[in-house]
């Protein structure tokens, strides 16, 4: 067996080796010359060039397929008990990319935000309606004028004594548009005598934060629910936008002639609604169109009026 310093180049024990623990501690009154010691530290082998950096590589990230702590790797220290490394550093380097990739993450989210990509913003299914400052203009009169009523002339120069008038608002979570009009009835076969009123009133809505639907049928149905002398019946009508009811009056036992009706109607995120109110005295020689009749009227009216409205969107 060969001994430490042995001249035989090929005895395995006379060349100096690393050692895989580091620096030995250093022994007392017995330390052997440096040449002949085989458990002397030794500089470490040299490492080899960093490859240049492909796809995944850079911004303090391993290269794709680089192993743990391999020499070279920027930004990844070396495992422990690898040339170079110290002991516990790869624990820390993995917290370390464990926290960049949370980093990214959160950057990554924020960014979502600010795009909107997880934006609590309603998407209100406005169904094609686009808003109108004068709902007069788009509401259909055919029905009623084939009825032989007209709009009433107006009776002064001020905007208040404007017939028809109309209004709306366009804000954050509403659109609205109203439009009323004061009518009478032709002249053939009444006197100046008569007395009767007669005003169709219609209102539409553009709900751009809260979806109407949920609350849309109960808001009719509470007129059955009224406990007064006067009593409602409601009625769902079909064929007219998402959902429609009819709301009439009932005026049996009344003195005067007359009818009070209402069309409500929900399409998309659209309401719309139209009301007719009339009256006439007892002794008026003037006919007045019946609750049913007055109905056809307003379902034939919301009709072609909700087309307009329509018109520069679609569905």
């Amino acid at each position: 067996m060969s001994i430490p310093g042995d001249p035989n180049p090929h005895n395995p024990y006379a060349q100096p080796q690393p050692s895989p623990y580091g620096q030995p501690p250093a022994q007392p009154n017995a330390t052997p010359p440096a040449q002949q010691n085989p458990y002397a530290q030794q500089p470490p082998p040299q490492s080899p060039p960093v490859p240049p950096q492909g796809p995944g590589g850079g911004y303090g990230y391993p290269v794709a397929g680089a192993p743990v702590g391999a020499p070279g790797v920027p930004g990844v220290p070396a495992a422990p008990g690898a040339p170079g490394g110290t002991g516990g550093r790869g624990a820390a380097g993995w917290l370390w990319a464990i926290g960049g990739a949370v980093a990214a993450s959160a950057i990554w989210g924020s960014l979502l935000f600010a795009t909107g990509g997880f934006s609590s913003e309603p998407n209100p299914d406005l169904a094609g309606y686009t808003y109108t400052g004068d709902l007069c203009a788009a509401t259909s009169m055919t029905p009623f004028e084939n009825a032989h009523f007209k709009a009433k002339a107006s009776t002064g120069s001020s905007s208040k004594d404007a017939n028809p008038q109309h209004s709306g608002a366009q804000q954050t979570s509403l659109d609205t548009m109203w439009c009323n009009v004061s009518l009478e009835q032709d002249s053939t076969g009444t006197s100046a005598a008569d007395y009767s009123s007669n005003w169709l009133y219609s209102a539409a809505t553009l709900h751009k934060k809260t979806d109407p639907a949920p609350e849309f049928a109960d808001n009719y149905r509470s007129y059955e629910k009224q406990d007064t002398s006067i009593s409602y019946k409601v009625e769902s009508v079909s064929g007219i936008g998402d959902e429609a009811y009819l709301v009439t009056r009932n005026d049996e036992g009344s003195s005067s002639s007359g009818s009070y009706v209402i069309l409500g109607v929900r399409d998309g995120w659209m309401t719309y609604q139209s009301t007719w109110s009339s009256y006439a005295s007892g002794s008026s020689a003037s006919k007045q169109p019946t609750s049913s009749e007055v109905a056809t009227m307003l379902k034939t009216s919301a009709t072609e009026t909700l087309k307009r409205l329509r018109s520069s969107g679609s569905r």
